[in-house]
C-alpha cells in the first residue's frame, strides 16, 4: 500500500494553514510538512504569517524554522531535507499533509530538478567575475557560444538563471537547457507522475479575487498591528544587515523601505504591500493553473467537500 500524501496548495492568504490544521485534527496520525519558502527561517514570523504554536493546535509542523536568513535555502536544499523528513514520517505510519504556496518548490520535490554537480568556488568566481566586468551581456555572450537555447528559456533580466546556466556549462561541459528539455518532455506540471511512489491527493484552495483583495488587506494590517516593524528592529539589533535575501520578500522589503524613509506613512507602506501581495497571488495562480491533477475548492464555503474528499482518499 502506498504512503498517503495530501497536498494543500494555493495562492498566499487563501486559508491553507487553517484547512490543513482542521484536516490534521480529524486524523490523529496526520502531520504537516511546510513547503512555503519563507517559513523555513527561524528569525522571521510576522511578515511570513507563520502559524504560532497556539495556532498549530498541537499538530506537529515540519520544515518550519529549519534555516537562518543568513544562509538562505534553495530548492535543492529543500528537496534534500524534505525527502528525508517525509520518508521518516511515513516510516512512523504518519499521514503527511504538505502545505504551502511555493509552487516551484512543490514541483521540484515531486518531479525532480536538473542534475548538476556542485560547482567549485573557482568556477563560481570565474563566472561572477565575468558578470562584474562585463555585465549580463558578458554572460549572454558566453551562453550564445555554449548554450544558446538557455537564452530562449530565460528573460534577459533573469540574471540568476542565466548565470546558473553559465556555471552549469563551465562545471560540466553540458547544457542545462538539455536537462530542461528532458524534463519538459515528461510534462513538468503533471504531479501524477511523481519521482516518488506516493499516493497523492492535491487540494488547491482559492477564493474570489474581490474577496481575496480584502483578505490580503486585512492580513497586511494585522502584520503591522502584531509588530512587523519591531520584528525588523529586533533583527537589526541582533546583528543582521536587513539585506539578507529572505528579507527582500514581500512585506519585509516594503517595511524596511518604510524604516528607511521611502514611505511617508505606515498606511502608504501597507498599501504597497497589499498591491505587491495581489501581484504575487496572480503569479501563483498562473503557475498553479498549469499544475495537474488537482481538486479546486473555495475554503470559505467548501469545507465539508474538502473533508469528504480527504476521507475518500484515505479509505481507498
Amino acid at each position: 500500500m502506498k504512503n498517503k500524501l495530501i497536498i494543500i496548495s494555493g495562492p498566499t492568504a487563501t486559508g491553507k494553514t487553517r484547512i490543513s490544521i482542521e484536516i490534521a485534527k480529524r486524523h490523529p496520525v496526520a502531520v504537516i510538512v511546510n513547503f512555503d519558502s519563507l517559513l523555513f527561517y527561524k528569525e522571521i514570523s510576522i511578515g511570513t504569517a507563520k502559524p504560532a504554536e497556539n495556532e498549530r493546535q498541537g499538530i506537529p509542523h515540519y520544515m518550519v524554522d529549519v534555516a537562518s536568513i543568513s544562509s538562505p535555502m534553495n530548492a535543492a536544499d529543500f528537496i534534500k531535507m524534505a525527502q528525508v523528513e517525509i520518508e521518516r514520517l511515513f516510516s512512523l505510519g504518519k499521514i503527511v499533509i504538505l502545505v504551502g504556496g511555493s509552487a516551484f518548490y512543490l514541483r521540484a520535490l515531486l518531479k525532480g530538478m536538473y542534475e548538476s554537480a556542485s560547482p567549485s568556488e573557482e568556477i563560481k568566481n570565474k563566472i561572477e567575475r565575468l558578470f562584474q566586468e562585463g555585465g549580463i551581456e558578458a554572460i549572454v555572450d558566453y551562453l550564445r557560444l555554449h548554450d544558446p537555447e538557455s537564452l530562449k528559456n530565460y528573460h534577459i533580466n533573469d540574471h540568476y538563471r542565466l548565470m546558473r546556466a553559465a556555471i552549469h556549462f563551465e562545471s560540466t561541459g553540458t547544457k542545462i537547457s538539455d536537462q530542461k528539455q528532458t524534463l519538459d518532455e515528461k510534462d513538468p506540471y503533471d504531479l501524477s507522475s511523481s519521482v516518488h511512489p506516493w499516493d497523492i491527493l492535491h487540494l488547491y484552495l482559492d477564493v474570489p479575487k474581490d474577496l481575496h483583495f480584502k483578505i490580503i488587506t486585512q492580513r497586511t494590517e494585522k502584520m503591522f498591528k502584531d509588530g512587523l516593524m519591531k520584528e525588523i528592529e529586533d533583527l537589526k539589533k541582533s546583528g543582521f544587515t536587513l539585506t539578507e535575501k529572505p528579507l527582500s520578500s514581500i512585506g519585509y522589503k516594503e517595511a524596511i523601505e518604510y524604516r528607511e524613509g521611502l514611505f511617508k506613512t505606515a498606511e502608504e507602506c501597507m498599501e504597497r504591500i497589499s498591491i505587491s501581495t495581489r501581484q504575487l497571488a496572480k503569479s501563483q495562480r498562473t503557475f498553479f493553473n498549469k499544475i495537474h491533477p488537482k481538486e479546486h475548492y473555495n475554503p470559505l464555503c467548501d469545507e465539508e467537500k474538502i473533508f469528504s474528499s480527504v476521507e475518500q482518499f484515505l479509505l481507498k
